[in-house]
C-alpha cells in the first residue's frame, strides 16, 4: 500500500507542475508576446506591432477590460441576430385560423364541448 500512495503523489506532483507550466504559457504577457510575434515577422508593419506590445505591456488590465468588452459586443450581436432569425422562422409558420382563439392551459380541466339542445341524435 505504501508503494501506491508513493506512485500516487508522485503522479500529483508531475501533475501539478504540467499544470504550472500550461497557466504560464497562457498568461497575459505570454499570450501578447506570441500574437505580436507572429505579426512582427512582417517587416512593413514591424514598429506598428512594436508600440502595440509596448502599450499592452505597459497597460494589460486595460487592454484586457477592451478585449472583454469587444468580446462582450460579439456576444451580444450574436444572440440578436439568432433571435432575429427566430423570430422571422416564426412569422414565415402558417397557422389555422378558425375563427375563435383557443388555447391550451394544462391546468384547466377537459372540458367537452356544451351540446346544443336543437341537435338531435335519430336512432
Amino acid at each position: 500500500m505504501n508503494d501506491l500512495e508513493k506512485e500516487i503523489e508522485e503522479s500529483r506532483a508531475r501533475l501539478d507542475d504540467t499544470i504550472d507550466r500550461i497557466q504560464g504559457r497562457l498568461s497575459v504577457p505570454n499570450l501578447v508576446d506570441e500574437m505580436l510575434g507572429n505579426a512582427r515577422r512582417v517587416p512593413a508593419l514591424n514598429t506598428t506591432y512594436d508600440s502595440a506590445l509596448d502599450a499592452v505591456r505597459r497597460n494589460p488590465v486595460p487592454v484586457l477590460l477592451i478585449a472583454a468588452g469587444v468580446g462582450l459586443l460579439f456576444n451580444r450581436m450574436a444572440r440578436d441576430a439568432q433571435r432575429r432569425r427566430t423570430q422571422v422562422s416564426a412569422e414565415r409558420v402558417p397557422t389555422l385560423n378558425t375563427g375563435a382563439a383557443r388555447g391550451y392551459d394544462p391546468d384547466l380541466p377537459t372540458v367537452r364541448p356544451a351540446r346544443d339542445p336543437l341537435d338531435t341524435t335519430e336512432i
